[in-house]
């Protein structure tokens, strides 16, 4: 009772010193504001560093890397030029999935010797295409290129440069460019409109809710073909694994960060005109679902420190890369004692491009660090390109697969699914398979960890008492995240220091309502001396919502909208998390932190798997968990705007692959049947048959109270 009196004392302060919630201001979206602020020490630095790599992997479909399959790679028709050859390449980054480009190697190799890895950006059929002679003049004259013959394809003339340096050169397409033709250029680039065909339970196509919720995206396609583009540069025997590098310019940039970030055997990158705190890449094969929530293309470069790192300015979204991303990229490699290692070229007099100027500070930048001997500044030379036909990977003897081909686009996310699936059963099968997998990606899902829950406080607004309990009602304000819980307290004069958090679809209506009246199943709990909590989770305890906010963008792609923003289920898990991490921390409050016994929560109808989640992620810090799920799947949504959409959500063996990572605490499970087969095998595993408590299947309509009593009985075991 003291603590109760306590509490009216000491945290009966005014709700209005708090400013709203943060999460009703405007979405982020790709034009934004993305700044980098290295954290405090390196050890700090390192603990991020390894989040936000997991988050890239995650977004793109890479957690985990797909089975690499054989490459099967197939080099032909070598041509011979002065001081360098020129072969056509392609092989599969996944089963009849083909990557095409040209190989470039010296002539005459001796030893190991240097791979680069050339992406491309957007323009069209950017390998095989030359520059119109009007547009090469122009470029001319404002000092972009400087001849007339080798600047009709700045392609040829980087890779033959490098070529003569002494470098092997991979340059490869992007998908739906030149040779890459299996899925077609207007979706891959220029996707807009949902397809209705695509946007089934099985079998779906790119861009769909489904293909969102397992984590399958142009993005993750292109930076698996340069995952594998680098298996294949470094199969070949001349190539020296400790000096590779990757650059490329615009989407080119894009998938030269997030390569570099991603894969160790990179050791120098040189993204061009990508890195900046403004514009993040305006194309659906640059951006992901979960791909820049709370991150950005600065601290994707800042992932490779401190290996060798240049960057350049260009009047466009990087021209203001000197005084905003730089220098905190300079601080970071400062912090590890290599300020040389990371360099900017100016240019804000060019427009967007890789032009002449830039080559050649990427080639001395490359010639330093790789000790390639040749003089510096290093500059091309003119010759003559080698027209799109000679370039072109496919003949009568090397036949083209089929061009757009909608049943190939879903045999080959079907493979990804299966593929993914089979390696997460797997690791459901051990102990810690799924911890180690399963927990690391849903805390990228969900945008936060119980570790981070934040700081939160309680400010009350009203007290009543009831007799045997007190009745309190206030907010829980997250100071750290600038979130706000309103939640209802019964606290029972005689509390037995058990806690159970009450979470319904009708918020805190479901614990008290207005009319004082309180549900059967939360009564017994408070009468046999358990405090019980009911919070509106964030958007909840109004008008239910029927479709969440997406960005102003037009084309229908959820990348544009969850790329940046945490989806509305998670933002709801969020919530759970505070009021969790409340009640482990608090000092002085409705139940206080030195007589606190034990924490319970449930979760009903549509709230169940939030729950299911939280629960998930908070770890010991939850005693017990009933859940009832309804048998909700992320799999089954056919809109990206469903308030349970959540990107990611079906790709780890869907909510039975969540709740899985319970183990080994207690559960009480409703909407599941009597042995889930996942969720049991977890429990198994684990060697606690006994663990998980099941109720029934969906419940019918009149059997949720008896559930509930049920559930209520357990808790207090």
């Amino acid at each position: 009772m003291k603590h109760i009196i306590a509490l009216a004392v000491l945290l009966c302060f005014s709700l209005t010193a708090f400013a709203e919630d943060i999460r009703d201001q405007p979405l982020k979206d790709l034009n934004g504001y993305f700044p980098f602020n290295p954290p405090a020490t390196l050890d700090q630095w390192e603990q991020r560093k390894e989040y936000v790599r997991r988050q890239i992997l995650v977004a793109a479909g890479l957690w985990p890397m797909p089975t690499k399959t054989p490459l099967n790679a197939v080099v032909h028709g070598k041509i011979e030029r002065d001081g360098y050859t020129v072969e056509k390449v392609y092989f599969e980054s996944a089963p009849g999935f083909f990557v095409t480009g040209n190989l470039y190697r010296p002539t005459n190799i001796q030893g190991k010797v240097p791979g680069v890895m050339l992406a491309h950006g957007h323009r069209k059929d950017a390998r095989l295409d030359l520059t119109p002679e009007n547009t090469l003049r122009n470029q001319i004259a404002d000092g972009a290129e400087r001849f007339e013959r080798a600047g009709r394809s700045t392609y040829q003339s980087q890779c033959r440069q490098l070529a003569l340096m002494g470098c092997v050169v991979w340059q490869w397409d992007m998908l739906g460019d030149s040779d890459s033709i299996q899925l077609s250029r207007e979706l891959v680039h220029g996707f807009a409109k949902q397809r209705p065909e695509m946007n089934t339970t099985e079998h779906w196509g790119l861009f769909s809710p489904q293909a969102e919720a397992h984590c399958q995206n142009v993005m993750g396609l292109q930076t698996l073909n340069a995952v594998r583009g680098l298996d294949f540069l470094l199969s070949l025997p001349e190539v020296d694994p400790q000096r590779v590098a990757v650059t490329g310019a615009s989407g080119g940039g894009t998938q030269t960060m997030v390569l570099a970030a991603i894969d160790d055997r990179v050791k120098l990158s040189f993204p061009v005109v990508m890195v900046s705190t403004a514009m993040q890449g305006g194309c659906t094969c640059e951006n992901a679902s979960l791909l820049r929530v709370n991150t950005g293309n600065v601290e994707f470069a800042a992932l490779f420190a401190p290996k060798p790192q240049g960057m350049n300015t260009a009047n466009d979204w990087t021209r203001e890369m000197a005084t905003k991303g730089f220098p905190e990229l300079q601080q970071l490699y400062a912090a590890y004692g290599k300020p040389d290692n990371v360099f900017l070229k100016r240019g804000e007099y060019f427009p967007h491009n890789y032009n002449a100027v830039t080559r050649s500070a990427f080639y001395t930048f490359l010639n330093k660090h790789f000790k390639l001997g040749s003089q510096a500044p290093v500059i091309e030379q003119d010759f003559d390109p080698l027209p799109p036909e000679q370039l072109t990977v496919w003949d009568d003897k090397h036949p083209a697969p089929q061009a757009a081909d909608p049943e190939f686009e879903r045999k080959l996310l079907t493979w990804f699914t299966e593929d993914a699936e089979q390696q997460l059963r797997a690791a459901a099968a051990t102990p810690d398979g799924l911890q180690n997998i399963v927990r690391p990606a849903l805390e990228v899902l969900i945008g936060r960890t119980y570790a981070n829950a934040g700081d939160v406080e309680w400010a009350l607004k009203d007290e009543q008492d009831r007799g045997e309990y007190v009745k309190r009602t206030g907010m829980l304000l997250n100071k750290t995240h600038g979130e706000e819980v309103h939640v209802v307290w019964l606290c029972p004069k005689q509390w037995n220091g058990r806690v159970v958090i009450w979470l319904d679809d009708a918020g805190k209506a479901a614990v008290c309502g207005d009319d004082g009246g309180v549900k059967p199943a939360v009564m017994n709990l408070v009468q046999a001396g358990a405090a019980v909590l009911g919070a509106d989770l964030f958007l909840q305890g109004g008008e239910p919502v029927e479709q969440t906010r997406v960005v102003a963008n037009p084309r229908e792609f959820a990348g544009y909208t969850f790329g940046y923003n945490p989806s509305l289920f998670a933002q709801r898990t969020d919530d759970v998390l505070s009021i969790v991490s409340f009640l482990r921390h608090v000092n002085v409050g409705p139940c206080p932190n030195p007589d606190l016994k034990n924490i319970s929560i449930a979760g009903w109808h549509g709230t169940g798997p939030i729950v299911a989640t939280a629960g998930a992620l908070a770890g010991d810090a939850i005693d017990r968990t009933a859940i009832d799920t309804q048998r909700f799947r992320f799999g089954q949504l056919l809109d990206y705007r469903d308030p349970m959409f959540l990107p990611g959500g079906a790709k780890y063996l869907d909510l039975p692959g969540l709740i899985a990572l319970h183990v080994p605490r207690p559960l009480w499970l409703a909407g599941e049947g009597s042995q889930p087969p996942t969720i049991t095998a977890a429990y198994n595993a684990a060697s606690l048959t006994d663990g998980v408590v099941t109720y029934g299947l969906v419940p019918f309509t009149g059997e949720a109270a008896q559930q509930e009593a049920a559930a209520s009985q357990w808790l207090l075991k």
